[in-house]
């Protein structure tokens, strides 16, 4: 290792993406690819956005100028569509004028993942504290704290409903609060969240939301919607009830727009006028900022598709129950998780590794991740495909 190099990055796995999309190596034996395997949206922009976009870029992005610095446009729309969206969720008659989101609320970031490190380095670098996640959880939380030399902190979740074990999460604040000679880590400074949770699908219960409204202000929750449009579950309108809350979401998902890497925080606008700070100058190119101001604009439109989405999740987690072998759990976003129920002389492990060969020999890629299986609802046919390879697989068993 080169001598100027941080040691503990010697311990370290460079993030490799999912095999997938033309790059794939699988030996499938059919002509199209079901990428099924990293939440994306099963459909690209319609052909008239896509032209809108193509001309505008033409005409109107002129690529030797740096992009607005400061997102001021998106940010505007952002807000506004948070407010739209929160306003359609609540119980009819309820308004809230006291608590809107303006674009003072919102920070853009290169992706979700650029907002994760900016929090990191505004709350725990330089020794000033530790991350706590509850696992299985989305895995970059971890990954990016420990490119960053902070400590993780990890506890475990309900077998049966993947509920994280509260408990365990206050007994380990409480040492991480309480560090000594025999505890070397700092205090946690962030509790990281999704809602719902990937892989496994579950939204935050009242008993969990209940225990973050109880974490002191000193400590950062992260609350990561990014399944937000296929949940329709937001903790949004608590947002003026918790200055030390923040809500990430992505442009990435339901909105199509997974190669312009856009994602946003709703937030005080103190912690977003840090995220400011902290952040690369002209972090968010033209393009990806002038594509998500044309999503947004045509949101009605990118997201009529969630009802079919949210219908064949439904077929899918129909379809997979069938299987005595496989044991899948209720889904509020836009995939489905399961695992091989464990027989005695067997590794689930190695069946899960064997599934997800299998359905890669057939032309789907699925996701192996948290101890299960992790399988994007794609469209109608792609879900059939995977269906019918599934039932191949378990027919020849």
């Amino acid at each position: 290792m080169l001598p100027f190099i941080r040691q503990d990055l010697a311990e370290l796995t460079a993030y490799t993406p999912h095999p997938g999309g033309a790059s794939t190596e699988s030996a499938h034996s059919e002509s199209v690819i079901d990428r099924l395997d990293t939440n994306e949206c099963p459909y690209d922009l319609p052909e008239e956005l896509k032209q809108k976009l193509a001309w505008t870029y033409q005409q109107l992005i002129e690529t030797n100028r740096y992009p607005d610095g400061g997102h001021a446009a998106l940010k505007q729309a952002i807000a506004q569509y948070v407010n739209e969206s929160s306003q359609n969720i609540c119980p009819e008659g309820v308004t809230q004028p006291k608590t809107a989101i303006t674009a003072d609320n919102i920070s853009v970031g290169n992706g979700s993942d650029e907002l994760i490190r900016s929090l990191l380095i505004a709350t725990c670098l330089g020794g000033q504290g530790s991350i706590l996640v509850a696992n299985p959880t989305f895995s970059m939380y971890g990954i990016i704290a420990q490119t960053l030399g902070i400590p993780v902190v990890s506890v475990a979740r309900q077998e049966d409903n993947f509920e994280i074990d509260i408990e365990a999460a206050k007994r380990a604040i409480l040492s991480e609060g309480c560090a000594n000679d025999q505890n070397q880590n700092p205090p946690v400074r962030v509790v990281f969240v999704v809602h719902p949770n990937s892989p496994t699908a579950n939204a935050l219960t009242t008993n969990e939301i209940e225990w973050l409204s109880s974490l002191p202000e000193d400590i950062l929750v992260v609350i990561d919607e990014a399944y937000f449009e296929f949940s329709q579950n937001t903790l949004a309108d608590r947002l003026h009830q918790h200055s030390n809350w923040i809500i990430l979401r992505t442009f990435s998902k339901a909105f199509r727009l997974a190669s312009m890497r856009v994602g946003y925080a709703i937030a005080h606008p103190e912690l977003t006028a840090t995220l400011e700070k902290i952040r690369l100058p002209y972090n968010l190119p033209t393009f990806s900022q002038t594509a998500a101001e044309f999503a947004l604009a045509q949101r009605q439109l990118l997201l009529a598709v969630i009802p079919e989405i949210i219908a064949e999740r439904a077929k899918l987690i129909a379809a997979l129950t069938q299987y005595q072998k496989l044991q899948v759990w209720p889904s509020a976003a836009n995939f489905v998780y399961l695992r091989v129920k464990s027989v005695e002389g067997e590794s689930a492990e190695k069946a899960h590794q064997q599934i997800m060969q299998q359905l890669k020999a057939r032309g789907t890629l699925i996701r192996h991740t948290g101890g299960g299986l992790r399988i994007t609802v794609g469209s109608p046919d792609e879900n059939q495909r995977t269906c019918d390879r599934i039932a191949e697989i378990f027919d020849n068993s």
